[in-house]
């Protein structure tokens, strides 16, 4: 069986990489996007254009999913992979982004440093706080959906993600807000690396995921002997935090690359800093990243970023912006020359493309440039067409899969 991750060539100038990460949904050519699939699904794509976009892999989010419908609904399904039909690798993050940027967002509001979530009017008319408590062991939040109190450890959260079955795992971890004291960050990093090494000891335990019941595959239900066999096994990251304190980042990266991890994640960036404070913490932590395992960035993906860094030894990135900004009509032009990147934006929502009927992109060969104008991407827009967010989207993507590529080929050639 292959190695979970390969290093096919370094390069001389930098920590640049090029990698394979193997999984039992598939390959992923590293460096690689990957766009997030929140709720299950890369919002106004079906899979199979997924799949002909050339994505490689994308990510959900334990959270909303815990919050609707519900691990056991998926693991009874199958599995993500079965449920959505998104038949390529996936990650899932832990919950913890999300758990304590809602709480933070409340402090925030109040003026204050509370740790006291949001108060949010739930279906019934009642104000709860919605994260109730946090403690050492973990977190109780409220539910977006319903109010139910669903509580979220670092076993719960290794437990969810096992029954939503992605192939790439993400510790239970606090995102520390930005930005935050030493004292607060210090005691949220503290919670991370016991958070981790609670994670890893759960996992050892449950490393394979397995279907617990058969999976409705159009009308078909899987055989009992098929659903025995639908099993793979899952890979956990642990995640680098340390806010904007070079020290407690460098210490971090240290813990977290000598635990018994596959992968290693750096959180806690672009979260209000600046573009420059944001690649200055990578930076610290660069010279610590593994070099026989994959490296993930979350929740970084424009464009200008991912070229700079993975000079550091990124193999991985995620985002919502490409998929975002499409659905608001802001539509990614790139032109590449010697191995130079020129990014623009449109705003097809411009009366100027009313009766611009050359394509959204004439160096760009997607199916989108290849058939649509933009005027009628501008109509679809004005009329607010659901078709619009689709081609937008489809052709942002394609865009990224193909910055990837030629960062792939530079790397290959020797050009960063």
């Amino acid at each position: 069986m292959p190695a979970f991750f390969e290093v096919s060539r370094h390069s001389v100038k930098s920590k640049a990489r090029l990698g394979t990460i193997t999984t039992s949904h598939g390959k992923i050519q590293t460096p690689a996007f990957v766009p997030v699939g929140t709720k299950g699904t890369v919002k106004a794509l079906t899979p199979s254009l997924l799949k002909e976009i050339g994505v490689q892999v994308s990510f959900v989010n334990t959270y909303h999913l815990v919050t609707h419908p519900g691990p056991e609904v998926i693991e009874k399904a199958g599995g993500i992979h079965a449920y959505s039909r998104m038949d390529i690798p996936l990650m899932s993050d832990s919950g913890g982004f999300q758990v304590f940027s809602l709480g933070r967002r409340n402090a925030k509001l109040r003026g204050d440093d509370s740790t006291v979530g949001i108060i949010t009017t739930l279906h019934k008319g009642d104000e709860l706080p919605l994260v109730e408590k946090i403690s050492e062991d973990g977190v109780k939040f409220r539910s977006l959906y319903d109010g139910q109190l669903i509580e979220f450890t670092p076993e719960k959260s290794m437990e969810y993600q096992r029954q939503i079955g992605a192939d790439l795992l993400m510790a239970f971890d606090e995102c520390t807000y930005h930005p935050a004291t030493r004292e607060y960050t210090e005691s949220a990093l503290r919670r991370t690396h016991e958070w981790l090494k609670r994670c890893i000891q759960y996992l050892a335990q449950h490393r394979v995921f397995k279907s617990t019941s058969p999976s409705v595959w159009g009308l078909r239900r899987l055989s009992q002997k098929q659903v025995s066999s639908h099993r793979h096994k899952q890979y956990l990251y642990g995640i680098i935090q340390g806010g904007i304190y070079e020290d407690l980042r460098i210490a971090s990266a240290k813990c977290i690359t000598q635990q018994d991890v596959s992968g290693v994640a750096i959180g806690g960036v672009s979260v209000g800093e600046t573009k420059r404070e944001m690649r200055e913490q990578v930076g610290w932590v660069a010279p610590y990243l593994p070099t026989d395992k994959p490296v993930h960035l979350l929740g970084i993906g424009q464009i200008d970023d991912i070229i700079d860094l993975v000079k550091y030894g990124i193999d991985t990135f995620d985002c919502v912006e490409p998929t975002r900004l499409a659905r608001m009509g802001t539509i990614y032009q790139i032109q590449i020359s010697n191995f130079k990147f020129q990014i623009f934006h449109i705003d097809i929502n411009k009366s100027l493309f009313r009766a611009d009927m050359t394509p959204v992109d004439e160096t760009c060969s997607c199916y989108v440039c290849r058939n649509f104008t933009k005027s009628y991407l501008h109509h679809l827009f004005k009329q607010r067409e659901i078709l619009g967010y689709t081609l937008a989207t489809h052709h942002n993507l394609a865009v990224m899969e193909r910055v990837m590529e030629r960062i792939r080929e530079m790397i290959q050639r020797g050009k960063i």
